[in-house]
């Protein structure tokens, strides 16, 4: 017998990812890891649009970032209250890249990837995988009972989580980009894990 859901399924059940919305360094490139800042006026406003884009969903689960943009970016969008907290969802640990633009990296050290190199003093894509294979088993729980996930992060620890859904490399997330406050679903074709949407607005 199929398991009882408070509310109609309408489609199989989906991950859905949510990039921060804008912040100073985002605005200027800089790469943002662990450095706590702010969302801009900006990035408050297109956070709040994102309210009625999602608000007929209903999210089994909604796991965040615990940094400030991350979480207030939740807030907005309308999640208040519900957000559980992962270390797991943290950006990327940029180390001595922290605060550097792709441009003065390349001045540093020409022909640098991310995806490819990791950041010295930092994490490798590979240990990012680690980590967000880690989400995936708890968002997929309740995926398995049939209810959707949201996950509020950064923009490269999400393409990160979305390369190990399709079964990509780690260094895979180098081929797809999120932008701020842009959203994307995960979700199933039969057996398979798939994109639905990315990078919507």
């Amino acid at each position: 017998m199929a398991p009882h859901h408070p509310y109609p399924v309408l489609h199989p059940p989906q991950l859905v990812l949510l990039r921060h919305g804008e912040t100073e360094w985002s605005r200027t490139g800089k790469h943002t890891g662990s450095t706590d800042i702010p969302l801009t006026d900006e990035g408050e406003r297109r956070a709040s649009a994102l309210r009625p884009v999602l608000a007929d969903r209903r999210f089994g689960l909604v796991l965040s970032s615990p940094l400030q943009r991350a979480v207030r970016t939740a807030e907005l969008a309308g999640f208040a209250g519900r957000i559980e907290l992962t270390d797991d969802l943290v950006e990327f640990d940029y180390g001595a890249y922290e605060g550097l633009t792709s441009a003065e990296i390349a001045e540093i050290r020409p022909g640098w990837d991310l995806w490819r190199d990791g950041a010295p003093e930092g994490e490798t894509a590979a240990a990012v995988r680690v980590r967000v294979e880690r989400v995936i088993a708890r968002a997929q729980t309740v995926l398995d009972d049939g209810h959707d996930v949201l996950l509020v992060a950064h923009g490269h620890v999400l393409r990160a989580l979305a390369a190990a859904w399709i079964d990509l490399p780690p260094e895979g997330g180098a081929r797809l980009v999120l932008s701020t406050a842009g959203l994307a679903e995960l979700g199933y074709e039969h057996e398979n894990r798939v994109i639905d949407l990315w990078n919507a607005a």
